[in-house]
């Protein structure tokens, strides 16, 4: 049984080498429907050459560099990066089709020594060492990818990335856009994000429901001077109610008792984990306006109930001296750069305050 599927697959790729070695190149970039494509997996085939010419020379591919593609599709983009400058490339693909037709396509054009295939969800797989990340992703992805890229053990160049439009401009956001958000934020701590080019849903096939538009990411050379787990907790508390002020959030009965569990939860952690390393906490969406995380709705928080009220009132005293002291209290964090954020989480961290 085992061979013969074997058998049928052998011919399968075999097939595919074949219409890609007759097809022109434009034809080649069409999609013939030779297997399903599915819409809610995000499979959408970018098939217009102009604008797959220039996501390639937007990435500014350099010779000898790596570069890390995740989701290859077809190879539409593919063939582009493996015939640039570029030494290698490391293409993350989950679904097995895909594997075969991308490969098929790039033995027939004599390209596949530099070529290496990954079998595996993007999300989840180890990364190679790669210098530049292209990538037209499933909009599905696109915030937990970018969190793996920024905020994951990886050092590269730049990232040239694929993504709906709509989340695009979140993205790139600055303090005072009514789009800026706590995705922004937190990119804008590790790395600098420009708009390149809108690209139209016509040029995908199947058609999405929306645009898309290309973005480019430069991770910053020098790290920022923060516990980005800290950083990351702290913003998903401001942008949680983000059309609030500073003050009225945290003055909040429900955030205060969640922040006192946290702080003293914190202390103990620091003791056991004394001299011990720990994990990122992940970068969380696009936009997390009304989301309030962690406890039950009626506001009693596990660890709480063991203190006083006086030691609570204490607590709350604390962030409000913080909060006075940092002049943020009638400000809304959507309006605030990372500069004033990050004043306002040290003068927290320094009254005993901790969110994660």
């Amino acid at each position: 049984m085992k061979r013969a599927v074997s058998s049928i697959r052998s011919r399968h790729v075999a097939r595919l080498a074949a219409a890609a070695t007759a097809a022109s190149p434009a034809a080649a970039e069409a999609w013939d429907g030779r297997f399903r494509l599915h819409k809610p997996r995000g499979q959408h085939l970018l098939t217009n050459p102009r604008v797959l010419d220039a996501i390639a020379r937007r990435a500014a591919l350099r010779p000898g560099d790596a570069v890390l593609e995740v989701g290859p599709g077809t190879g539409n983009l593919t063939v582009r990066l493996l015939e640039s400058p570029a030494a290698r490339v490391s293409a993350v693909e989950i679904d097995p089709r895909m594997v075969d037709a991308v490969t098929a396509r790039v033995d027939a054009l004599g390209l596949a020594h530099k070529l290496t295939v990954i079998r595996a969800d993007a999300v989840e797989a180890e990364f190679p060492e790669f210098d530049v990340c292209v990538a037209n992703i499933p909009y599905g992805i696109s915030s937990p990818l970018i969190a793996k890229l920024l905020f994951g053990p990886y050092r590269f160049r730049a990232a040239t990335l694929l993504l709906q439009k709509e989340f695009a401009r979140r993205l790139v956001a600055a303090p005072g856009d009514s789009e800026y958000n706590r995705l922004a934020a937190n990119v804008r701590m590790v790395a600098d994000a420009r708009l390149l080019m809108d690209v139209s849903k016509r040029d995908f096939v199947p058609m999405p429901k929306v645009d898309s538009s290309l973005v480019e990411i430069r991770p910053r050379a020098a790290a920022p001077d923060v516990d980005l787990a800290e950083w990351l907790a702290f913003t998903r508390s401001c942008f949680g109610q983000k059309n609030k002020t500073l003050g009225a959030i945290f003055k909040q009965k429900r955030k205060v008792l969640e922040l006192f569990r946290r702080s003293h939860g914190a202390k103990e952690r620091d003791n056991a984990n004394a001299g011990g390393g720990g994990s990122l906490i992940a970068l969380g969406g696009g936009d997390d306006d009304g989301d309030m995380s962690d406890g039950d709705s009626n506001g009693s928080y596990d660890g709480a109930a063991s203190f006083s009220e006086e030691e609570v009132a204490v607590f709350k005293a604390k962030i409000a001296g913080a909060l006075e002291s940092s002049e943020l209290a009638g400000k809304r964090p959507s309006k605030l750069s990372n500069d004033e954020l990050l004043r306002l989480l040290k003068l927290l961290n320094e009254q005993g305050v901790r969110f994660q």
